[in-house]
């Protein structure tokens, strides 16, 4: 199988918290597993766990950095990196993760959306292969290579946008009662996705 470029992405909703030195973390839902997303793409559980348990050595070094929008490169550049993943862990199948908000361009940016209450989603980026299942969905191999979490704009899983803390409930609500909008806005990304 050939390997191609896996973007996974999804609404933030996250809790924020200005540290003392004014390090800004964010704290929230990453990815799911096991259920079809947007795209119809499905993650299984136990990819998505050795991926993290990978990935956890990169946030051991203080590497496991993102980019804000996605690139489409499998390679993190580091003139366009935003954010560290601090830590994460899993709630059901939910990978969740606690965010720094690093003090560079691209940092200083999502820092400023976040404090101006803007809802962004988060994006898995990695390589594999998918297979093509009759109910149309389509199932990530075990080749999956996790390379980082993007904040993007454009999420495709409903529930998971960023808000300060003491928003995030506001936020849920219009999260859950937007279903139409959601679904239209989906609708139109895949139009556009079939037209390029």
């Amino acid at each position: 199988m050939n390997k191609a470029l896996l973007i996974e992405t999804h609404l933030f909703e996250a809790k924020i918290k200005e540290e003392s030195n004014g390090t800004l973390i964010v704290q929230g839902i990453l990815q799911r597993s096991g259920a079809p997303n947007q795209n119809k793409r499905r993650y299984p559980k136990d990819v998505l766990k050795r991926e993290c348990m990978k990935y956890e050595q990169l946030i051991r070094e203080r590497r496991a950095l993102g980019e804000l929008d996605h690139p489409d490169s499998p390679v993190v550049n580091l003139k366009n990196v935003s954010h560290n993943i601090v830590d994460i862990w899993w709630e059901g199948d939910d990978v969740m993760g606690k965010v720094e908000i690093l003090s560079t361009p691209s940092g200083n940016i999502l820092r400023e959306l976040l404090k101006n209450n803007i809802r962004l989603g988060i994006s898995s980026r990695g390589v594999g292969s998918v297979k093509e299942m009759s109910d149309g969905t389509v199932i990530v191999q075990e080749d999956f290579d996790l390379i980082a979490w993007d904040f993007v704009s454009n999420p495709s899983t409903h529930g998971a946008f960023m808000a300060p803390i003491n928003e995030s409930k506001q936020w849920q609500q219009i999260a859950e009662e937007c279903g139409k909008w959601c679904k239209a806005q989906d609708l139109m990304r895949e139009i556009l996705i079939e037209l390029n």
